[in-house]
């Protein structure tokens, strides 16, 4: 039989129907229809998203999968962990059918109950193998039985849609299917325009002290200060010069505001975020609080998104593979440059004062030079190993690796003033020269050398061969005195000073990270320990004392000057007794400004 022809401008060969089977019970029932099957025609689910690297399984919510052709039954096989293969008619309709359970809170999946639904592509649509480069279209319905009437929100192309935004998408394949999330729910919204690109925001779990235009002009600062970053002062959607044009002639951010949690997802189109709710800026209160600065500090980073990683992006990511791990070792280049850049831009939006972007660069510095893994693995060797590492974080891993988000962001920052400081260019021109060598395309490291070269008018090899593929410590103090900021020590907190990270909760000393080197290593502390008390012996003018131990803070009570002491930790439910040496002198990174015109002539982009 003949494949059916697609009717209409609009019409796809792969169409996906999405319906929330339960709110309850987090179910989303999923139709594919696909026109011409082949007669062994294979599906599956990614493993991963883009943007979060990570094999997360997403085919471990998908259930109850059958198929169909007319009124006939087939047998689905499934072939692995996420891929399934039918035994078809090839080109005679094929129809799949099949439920995802969402209940994850998270960006990076979906999530359905009676107050919120959410999915990404990855997660519930499946990959027609063989036809992922056909347009297809999603059609998404409204659920039935919520409190209030929902509405739907998505960067794909409407195709016919009501007023609330439930109807038929369309996309030009499954990458950008994969690359668009959808958004349902109660939820506030807002539409602004950036230099003649439309715009909207949509927050779900607002209260109503919320101030959604202060959130809304404070974002379109953002977003106008990164188009004239990449574009130039006269950066204007539909402008005849293709290097003035923004790459994206639409873009929706998505925000869901909860207890307790913080994140965000790029896309090409959007970006998922999540926040406190505390964090949403409030009408009546002028000041902003550190947890909106964050917040804006993580819309700044996603819209830059939208052009490095995006679009710039690693050689290695020019076609997504969604069934393994994708490789790359510039993750400290897409990810770490971006973290640079995200307060740096946001500084000259007018979103925080030159002090405040020391601040958050002094916490930075300090997450970096507390990190001894610094000296295990190189940003570049962390970059590759994202997928075991990074988003698997255990007691060891600040001992045997680094972030490229934290120290890929202070990489740029030593780049960056190396360049203003030898007089030739700034990061600025770099990132600019990549984005119109590549056309905004794929690159390489050699193409980040090359443009580092032609805007220093040196090789910058031997700091890119030091930095980002060794572990030598990176160079802040010169460079930062060198361009207005004053690097001065501090004494380091109780933890830090111990080598500890702990959780002090209900009057209890959890052990959960004991950093390698540290005073608390060679006493014996292990992740895990919960450290009940100390013991001081009997010292001239002084009888032996033991005291339980709520909060670190409480040592300089029970110990006073003594130089060590006995911790008792309990561990697996034993009793041990510690010999714990007291570290002295010890001290933290502390940045201040000192040369206004230096500071601003670097943070101003002069």
């Amino acid at each position: 039989m003949a494949a059916r022809a697609p009717a209409g401008p609009n019409a796809a060969a792969v169409r996906y129907h999405v319906r929330c089977a339960d709110l309850h019970a987090h179910l989303y029932d999923i139709t594919l229809e696909i026109d011409a099957p082949h007669a062994l025609q294979r599906v599956s689910l990614p493993v991963w998203i883009p943007g979060s690297y990570l094999v997360r399984e997403f085919a471990k919510n998908l259930q109850g999968l059958r198929a169909t052709q007319g009124r006939r039954k087939l047998q689905v096989v499934q072939q692995d962990k996420a891929a399934w293969q039918v035994d078809c008619e090839p080109g005679r309709p094929l129809t799949l059918h099949y439920q995802v359970c969402a209940y994850d809170h998270s960006v990076r999946t979906a999530w359905l109950d009676a107050g919120r639904g959410f999915f990404n592509g990855t997660s519930v649509c499946l990959r027609v193998e063989g036809q992922t480069e056909l347009a297809c279209t999603m059609q998404v319905d409204a659920p039935s039985g919520t409190a209030t009437p929902w509405s739907c929100a998505t960067a794909l192309r409407p195709v016919k849609v009501d007023r609330r935004g439930f109807g038929i998408y369309r996309a030009d394949g499954y990458d950008e299917l994969a690359d668009s999330p959808v958004e349902m729910g109660d939820f506030w919204s807002a539409e602004f325009d950036v230099l003649g690109v439309p715009h909207r925001f949509v927050v779900a779990g607002t209260t109503p002290a919320f101030d959604g235009e202060r959130l809304v002009a404070d974002t379109r600062t953002i977003c106008e200060t990164q188009m004239r970053f990449w574009h130039g002062d006269k950066a204007r959607a539909g402008a005849r010069d293709a290097a003035l044009r923004p790459p994206h002639d639409r873009y929706f951010f998505m925000l869901n505001a909860v207890g307790d949690s913080y994140g965000g997802l790029e896309h090409r189109h959007s970006t998922a975020l999540i926040c406190n709710r505390s964090d949403l800026p409030q009408r009546g209160v002028p000041r902003a609080g550190e947890g909106y600065t964050t917040l804006l500090g993580l819309i700044s980073h996603e819209y830059f998104h939208t052009w490095n990683v995006k679009r710039l992006r690693p050689a290695e990511f020019a076609r997504y593979d969604y069934g393994h791990e994708n490789y790359t070792r510039l993750l400290w280049f897409f990810e770490g440059f971006t973290s640079y850049y995200d307060d740096v831009l946001l500084r000259r939006a007018g979103g925080i004062d030159d002090a405040t972007y020391v601040k958050l660069l002094n916490k930075t510095a300090n997450q970096v030079l507390q990190t001894p893994g610094r000296f295990v693995q190189s940003v570049a060797d962390a970059s590759f190993d994202a997928w075991v590492k990074y988003y698997r974080p255990d007691e060891q891993m600040p001992n045997a690796t680094v972030s490229y988000y934290t120290k890929g962001a202070l990489v740029a920052l030593c780049l960056d003033l190396t360049l203003r400081g030898e007089g030739h260019g700034t990061l600025d021109d770099v990132m600019r020269l990549l984005w119109a060598r590549s056309s905004g395309g794929p690159v390489t490291e050699g193409d980040i050398a090359a443009a580092l070269e032609t805007v220093g008018r040196r090789s910058y090899a031997p700091e890119l061969a030091s930095w980002v593929h060794g572990t030598d410590e990176l160079p802040l103090k010169p460079l930062l005195e060198t361009h207005g900021v004053a690097v001065l020590d501090e004494p380091a907190q109780r933890a830090q000073a111990l080598g500890l990270r702990v959780a002090e909760t209900a009057g209890s000393v959890q052990v959960k990270v004991v950093l390698r080197g540290s005073a608390a290593e060679q006493a014996g502390f292990s992740a895990n320990d919960e450290w009940l008390a100390v013991e001081l012996p009997a010292a001239r003018g002084r009888a032996a004392s033991a005291w339980r131990l709520a909060k670190l803070d409480e040592l300089p009570l029970y110990l006073g000057d003594a130089k060590q002491c006995t911790a008792i930790v309990a561990r697996d439910r034993r009793l041990l007794r510690l010999p714990l040496r007291l570290p002295v002198n010890e001290t933290t990174l502390r940045l201040a400004p000192q040369d206004a015109p230096r500071l601003r002539a670097w943070l101003g982009g002069r």
